[in-house]
């Protein structure tokens, strides 16, 4: 509050102009305490609670609000003084309540109202909610930006709020305003760090912080504590065991810790890069690893801590003797053909005296029997290099699984193949889209794999059932089955899994279910394999999309027309796609070109939410590390995806890391690098994925059944209109979800400016009318103050 200027105060007794000081005095004191109380921290729930405590002790308000607002200009962070949850809930559902603060928010100052309900009426608002006679209210703003509002109501004394009193609350709201941004940049801080805490912790590499003045570690991510868990004692801390440690470096030199102290050989330390270093302790314990150091300096250049990160090598070298395995393999399975054509050679060619006809023709037959091999084990180690490139192209067209499975079976049995294969499939398949001479040859290795692992007598059994838009093929053996901890294992390449011979995944090349998996999913299918255990068989299953119902399969020699037809299809099918990587936006872009589809690019996340909303893509391919977040949450982050099929691609295919994906609701994930036909077809399966009208939705009476277009409750039907009926639709399938109202705008009203969210609030409340569903303790409809609405999963809370 202001005083009046000192020229224009009258000429008063010495009493009066001490009152007026000590006065002054008093409104500089309530204001100063209210500003320390808003700086006294910086966690801003806190901050947010003491301004408005405080702008209604500086003001003698009875009720207050502070609403600070996001860039957008929409409620970001709402705290109430003085009023009740009631009463807060009621505002908060309040039709009305949107338009109005949009109002007061946009107004240019200060604003006292004697007659609030007088004033909402001017504006073409109902009054419903508005219990109060006089207000107050004033912006907050820091550096120029607005932050937010102050909104009183009633003064504790009764009358009106005073033009002191506007003076107190737009000094204080400078305050406040400076301490919110505060609070916001130190929230922001907290979160960046917390962000970055977790991507150190859960790094691939070892990462290790060392306090240069001590030589004490700072932290140890998860990474770096696996790596030296096998070196450490029970009873040993990380500390301790630094102590023991024998440090041994590419060119000789030891250092040994308990002799040479690490403070001092920090305080001194450089850089290190890529080194090989090897960690030993005394009973001959070591871990290889490849080192980078950094010393972190201060002003002064002294070194204050050290950044040492560092990778197991263990994976590498298993990898390398891998290799070496394979390339054993390769020469042997090389050599015994070359060594049978070579003694089939030489044995004609200086026979003497000559060969009958009859016993040259003999040689002939083994000759080409081997060089059948050699082709044979050739073309696996071609087909194999295409799958590691992403390569591998197949041309899929319309075919019947039966024709496949007998194609594969006559294949198989005039091989030399001894066991029976039991064909049971059910008569009203689909026709399935698929590369006939490559699933023919995934089915081929799965009869060879089987025959390999069970006994001469024992049947291979082939199946087959409608899974979605897939058909999913199974090959059963009645073998020696394998342990369920090496089932992940078994589609690696030269995977060992058994002894001997008799080694699973080991046939010829070593190769074959590698192959499968590379051929399968070039088709945008899965394959996996189940075995109960030892002497349990094990049957192996992979899926294939369905052929497109339009008209008959078809033959053989039509695949250039369903290549035209499916193209066809496609046009006009908007895909966005978002990789920081300009390689594989262009190589992606170019390969949905190819396939008919018509491609978006962005390498810029922020650029997402935008694109969709004024392109309408009908499907998003998203890169799961992009600068500055990561695709899942930014799939989670951002309304606009909510409603779209989303599909990772990531050069990550830990199965943890897909299954994270998937669980955050991505329609599929590919893992890099990919063929365009293996692109294509995922992005075709997950497109119509889309058509398949979903299950009907049962929450307790409620009843939505989609294909329909019905919704009932106990039994009677629902009359809704199109919009009513999207928005539960909308809700229905996001149930367990919070469906922000942003998501809502977008999905329902197709993102058209209803100019705030009171459209959203009316129609919910009419739909919660019409299905009887209570507002104050509702079964269906849960309001989510601020954010939005949500429905419970079937079944649960």
């Amino acid at each position: 509050m202001d005083p009046p200027a000192a020229e224009d105060w009258p000429l008063t007794s010495p009493d009066t102009l001490k009152r007026k000081h000590e006065a002054l005095r008093h409104c500089i004191s309530k204001l100063s305490a209210a500003s320390l109380r808003i700086i006294a921290s910086l966690d801003l729930s806190t901050v947010l609670r003491e301004a408005v405590e405080s702008a209604c002790e500086l003001t003698g308000a009875r009720y207050g609000v502070i609403a600070t607002v996001d860039d957008s200009g929409q409620a970001q962070d709402v705290v109430s003084a003085g009023l009740t949850p009631e009463e807060n809930k009621r505002l908060a559902d309040w039709p009305d309540g949107p338009e109005l603060f949009a109002h007061f928010r946009d107004l240019p100052g200060a604003l006292r109202l004697r007659d609030l309900p007088g004033y909402i009426r001017s504006l073409g608002l109902s009054t419903e909610m508005i219990r109060w006679k006089v207000f107050q209210g004033t912006p907050m703003h820091h550096q120029g930006v607005h932050v937010g509002n102050f909104f009183l109501t009633e003064k504790k004394g009764g009358g009106e709020f005073t033009s002191e009193d506007e003076q107190f609350l737009v000094l204080f709201a400078s305050q406040a305003a400076t301490a919110i941004a505060n609070a916001r940049t130190h929230r922001a801080e907290q979160r960046t760090r917390a962000n970055l805490e977790a991507l150190v912790e859960t790094s691939p590499i070892g990462v290790v912080v060392f306090d240069a003045g001590t030589g004490h570690p700072i932290s140890f991510n998860r990474e770096a504590r696996r790596i030296v868990e096998g070196l450490r004692r029970p009873d040993q801390s990380p500390e301790q065991l630094l102590e023991t440690i024998t440090y041994r470096r590419a060119d000789g030199r030891e250092i040994v810790l308990n002799e040479f102290p690490l403070a001092l050989q920090l305080s001194t330390a450089t850089t290190v890069r890529a080194e090989e270093i090897v960690l030993e302790v005394p009973d001959g314990r070591s871990v290889t690893t490849l080192v980078n150091s950094t010393p972190i300096r201060s002003a002064g250049g002294e070194v204050e801590s050290m950044v040492v990160t560092m990778q197991d090598l263990a994976p590498l070298e298993e990898l390398e003797r891998s290799r070496a395995e394979f390339l054993s393999l390769v020469s042997h399975e090389l050599r015994a053909p070359l060594t049978s054509i070579k003694g089939s050679t030489t044995t004609v060619l200086e026979a003497s005296p000559s060969l009958e006809p009859a016993e040259m023709l003999q040689f002939f037959h083994i000759i080409d029997e081997q060089a059948d091999h050699m082709r044979g084990l050739i073309s696996d180690l071609l087909d194999a290099g295409r799958i590691e490139t992403g390569t591998l192209s197949v041309s899929p067209e319309p075919a019947e699984v039966a024709n496949l499975v007998e194609q594969a079976r006559n294949t198989f049995l005039s091989g030399g193949g001894r066991h029976t294969v039991l064909i049971d499939l059910p008569p009203d398949l689909p026709p399935v889209l698929a590369d006939r001479r490559r699933i023919v040859q995934v089915l081929n290795n799965l009869f060879s794999n089987a025959a390999r692992h069970a006994p001469a007598s024992s049947p291979i059994r082939v199946g087959a059932a409608r899974d979605g838009v897939y058909v999913a093929i199974s090959v059963s053996d009645e073998g020696r089955g394998v342990s369920p901890d090496l089932l992940p294992n078994l589609f690696r390449k030269h995977t060992r899994v058994g002894s001997g011979d008799q080694e699973r995944g080991i046939g010829g090349s070593g190769l074959g279910l590698a192959i499968c998996k590379g051929l399968v999913e070039a088709h945008g299918g899965r394959i996996r394999a189940e075995s109960g255990g030892k002497d349990q068989g094990t049957r192996f299953t992979f899926t294939i999309p369905v052929a497109e119902q339009s008209g008959n399969v078809a033959a053989p020699g039509s695949a250039r027309s369903a290549s035209r037809s499916s193209r066809k299809g496609r046009e006009g099918r908007r895909i966005l796609v978002v990789d920081d990587d300009p390689k594989t936006l262009r190589y992606v872009r170019d390969a949905l070109t190819s396939a008919g589809y018509s491609p978006l690019v962005t390498g810029n996340p922020r650029e997402v939410a935008d694109l969709v909303r004024t392109k309408k893509p009908h499907l998003v391919l998203l890169d799961l590390m992009l600068p500055g977040t990561d695709g899942i949450e930014l799939m989670e982050r951002l309304p606009e995806l909510s409603d779209l099929p989303v599909i990772f691609i990531s050069a990550y295919g830990r199965d943890e890391t897909i299954a994270r994906a998937l669980q955050s609701g991505a329609a599929d994930y590919i893992v890099k690098p990919f063929s365009p036909t293996e692109l294509a077809a995922r992005v075709q399966a997950a497109l119509r994925r889309l058509a398949v009208p979903p299950e009907p939705f049962q929450l307790g009476d409620l009843a939505i059944h989609y294909e329909q277009r019905l919704v009932t409750v106990a039994g009677h039907p629902v009359e809704l209109t199109a919009t009513e009926y999207e928005l539960l639709r909308v809700l229905s399938v996001n149930a367990g979800r919070v469906t922000t109202y942003d998501s809502l705008l977008q999905q329902v009203w197709s993102g058209k400016d209803t100019g705030d969210y009171q459209s959203v609030r009316a129609y919910v409340k009419r739909l919660r009318r019409k299905l009887g569903d209570n507002a104050a303790s509702p079964d269906y409809v849960f309001n989510v103050r601020q954010v939005g609405y949500r429905m419970p999963k079937p079944g649960k809370d």
